[in-house]
């Protein structure tokens, strides 16, 4: 009777484990649907004074086609977007600009290209292409580990 009941807590301890082990290769490696948008024309005006991109952050969706133009106030501004491969610069007073296929999803960092000063290596901004499902994926992990702990816990 002892035997046949460890037996029963064991197998129902193994399957609670088979479930939350499941939940976390779902969160892990299923796709999340994106939002069907479908890819239009973005232009973005930048300004760039020292040390400073104004916006810092773009937000696009994959596929959509970026015209980044690039306003400089007070002296030459370059911008670089790493993993893009590109590059413009700016003159006081004047625009350059950029076009590209935002085609790769994530965050891609952009900096500025010519020194324009003592804090130049900070002039830096973020293009998002798409959603950070990295993060909602990271606290869906920490919300089945703190249940996973508080299972384990009450025995």
């Amino acid at each position: 009777m002892i035997d046949q009941n460890l037996h029963s807590q064991n197998l129902r301890r193994w399957w609670h484990w088979a479930i939350l082990a499941t939940l976390v290769f779902v969160v892990l490696f299923v796709p999340i649907p994106a939002g069907a948008a479908a890819p239009t024309e973005r232009t973005f005006r930048i300004e760039a004074s020292r040390f400073q991109y104004s916006p810092a952050i773009l937000e696009v969706n994959p596929g959509d086609m970026v015209t980044i133009e690039l306003v400089a106030t007070d002296v030459v501004h370059g911008l670089s977007i790493d993993g893009y491969d590109l590059e413009t610069m700016a003159d006081p007073g004047k625009t350059a600009s950029i076009t590209f296929t935002a085609d790769r999803q994530g965050s891609f960092h952009f900096h500025c290209t010519t020194t324009c000063g003592n804090i130049h290596p900070f002039m830096t901004g973020k293009l998002e292409v798409g959603r950070n499902t990295l993060l909602w994926r990271a606290i869906a992990l920490v919300g089945l580990a703190m249940f996973a702990g508080a299972w384990k816990g009450r025995k």
